[in-house]
């Protein structure tokens, strides 16, 4: 067993380290050169594609609404990464983390519009009807590389058990024991029955509870946030500049950390960035290849929107929240930080629960959004009778992972979740060509309005 945790460990350091991020980030800059910058270009279109379009009937074939798609993904993204992951940054990178946060956002739209792009291309019915798609569909069918589809599909059927179920589990517990001194058994139990009630209705059910779930929690977090800098409007300017001085000469906070520099800022910016909006893992695009739409460049768009709420943000402001109040230098980290920093900003108890209410709604949010990308793992694995004992079995993990320490699990899980990356870059970067017809067809060609039906090219 100790060789084992320890063979991990090693994996786990790659996987996490720089020769992944450098990957990742790699990826997003080719990516951006070769759309020519489609997530600065075409970011007015994909607002108004979401925001202008939240209560429309899409035309094509899918199972729930484009906006349901992407509220589903973004209840899996954002998570506790948004508050503990962003404050874990700032203190082991100092402030120029944030900066290169905000740069992995960037270039995580571009990444996420091309993957989810191309996993509406080869999307397809299972045998039970379900619409499915993801990388495992693209490198079983577009690049004729099954063997390597079935290990993504193993991955994030596995993974998801850990990084969207078990960790997500354990915060809410925390949460609920710090702030409502509910213990672990009781807020597992109302854990358990309020997802099961979700995840077992499949992703119409799902799509049906996030898409008013997720606007709510992030209006609740974003709005007690503005009210914390509003108070704190003269420190803004300092911050900026604060942030972007550390982001190339390296800042340290208080206490133990003096001794961050540059490097650190960008390991760890970039590291809980890509943590946080998941671009390039694979994940979201499962749940957007789900959607109604006419188009996979239509749909992708809804990418674009994904990451730039996830991280340029939700995430940038929640690190605004931290610096501004000057908490960042108080040796605390994770949760605890943001939970000082929001206590400072706003008068009484608010902001203890602002960030108490936020680690909840985010960590359930994230719980039955990941269970329908592992149960499309396991479908893909096993055919669409995997779908129920993978969800019985989903509710059975939230328990363990609310009442439990089981960190092995959770560490194992992590390193499963960035060797997903590995698979689904290359669906991606094999399928360029394909990404480029498809963005020349509906950009310029006129296709905006959707295609003739000798043109369609959504695979059913």
């Amino acid at each position: 067993m100790r060789f084992l945790l320890d063979l991990n460990q090693q994996i786990n350091s790659l996987v996490w380290g720089p020769p992944m991020m450098i990957f990742l980030m790699g990826t997003g800059v080719l990516l951006t050169i070769f759309t020519r910058g489609i997530q600065a270009r075409k970011l007015a279109f994909a607002l108004r594609e979401v925001l202008g379009k939240l209560f429309s009937k899409a035309a094509g074939e899918g199972e729930v609404t484009p906006f349901q798609a992407v509220a589903t993904a973004l209840a899996s993204t954002v998570g506790v990464g948004n508050i503990a992951g962003v404050s874990t940054a700032i203190v082991l990178g100092g402030p120029g983390a944030l900066f290169w946060l905000w740069v992995s956002g960037l270039l995580g739209m571009c990444t996420k519009f091309a993957e989810i792009a191309v996993a509406l291309y080869y999307r397809q019915r299972d045998p039970s009807g379900q619409m499915r798609g993801g990388a495992m569909y693209v490198l079983t069918e577009g690049l004729r590389l099954r063997w390597l589809g079935q290990v993504f599909a193993f991955l994030t059927a596995a993974a998801a058990f850990g990084i969207g179920n078990m960790v997500q589990a354990n915060s809410v517990a925390e949460a609920a024991k710090a702030s409502l001194a509910v213990p672990a058994p009781v807020s597992g139990a109302i854990l358990v029955v309020l997802a099961g009630l979700v995840v077992l209705g499949g992703i119409r059910r799902i799509a049906e509870v996030t898409q008013y779930l997720v606007p709510f929690m992030c209006l609740l977090y974003l709005t007690g946030a503005v009210v914390v800098l509003v108070r704190f409007a003269g420190e803004i300017p300092a911050v900026i500049a604060l942030v972007l001085e550390s982001a190339f000469e390296g800042h340290a906070a208080a206490g133990g950390f003096a001794g961050a520099t540059v490097m650190m800022a960008i390991r760890y910016g970039i590291a809980r960035g890509l943590f946080s909006n998941e671009a390039g893992l694979g994940s979201a695009p499962i749940v957007h290849a789900s959607a109604v739409t006419d188009h996979p460049i239509r749909q992708a768009c809804y990418g674009i929107f994904e990451v730039f709420i996830d991280t340029m943000v939700v995430c940038l402001i929640t690190g605004f929240v931290i610096l501004s109040t000057g908490v960042w230098q108080s040796g605390d980290t994770g949760a605890a930080l943001a939970a000082k920093a929001f206590a400072v900003g706003l008068p009484g108890e608010w902001g203890h629960y602002i960030v108490t209410s936020g680690m909840i709604l985010f960590a359930f949010s994230s719980i039955i959004g990941w269970c329908y990308y592992g149960e499309t793992g396991a479908t893909f694995l096993f055919g669409p009778r995997a779908a129920l004992p993978y969800r019985l079995a989903w509710l059975v993990f939230v328990w363990l992972g609310e009442t439990g320490t089981l960190h092995v699990v959770w560490d194992i899980a992590d390193t499963l979740n960035g060797l997903m990356a590995i698979p689904n870059l290359v669906a991606v970067l094999g399928s360029l060509p394909l990404l480029g017809r498809l963005i020349r067809d509906f950009f310029e060609e006129g296709a905006s309005n959707g295609w003739p039906e000798t043109k369609k090219i959504t695979k059913v």
